[in-house]
């Protein structure tokens, strides 16, 4: 799956990245808001990620999500 899916139906996958990063906020998944780059930076912060492993946790969810 690519990130232009996930940002065109955010909605729809807030609950499944709630459940992937449960550390994760309400308000922080309105701050992404289907942004990539906003979900990186959250989990940096939330779960001490450096920036290249947070994006190979996002790959990762995205390969499996599909």
């Amino acid at each position: 799956m690519n990130w232009d899916r996930v940002e065109g139906n955010w909605n729809e996958f807030k609950g499944k990245v709630r459940q992937k990063w449960g550390k994760l906020t309400d308000n922080d998944l309105e701050v992404v808001n289907g942004k990539r780059t906003e979900l990186s930076g959250r989990l940096q912060q939330r779960y001490g990620y450096a920036k290249d492993q947070a994006e190979r946790e996002i790959d990762t969810w995205l390969r499996d999500a599909a």
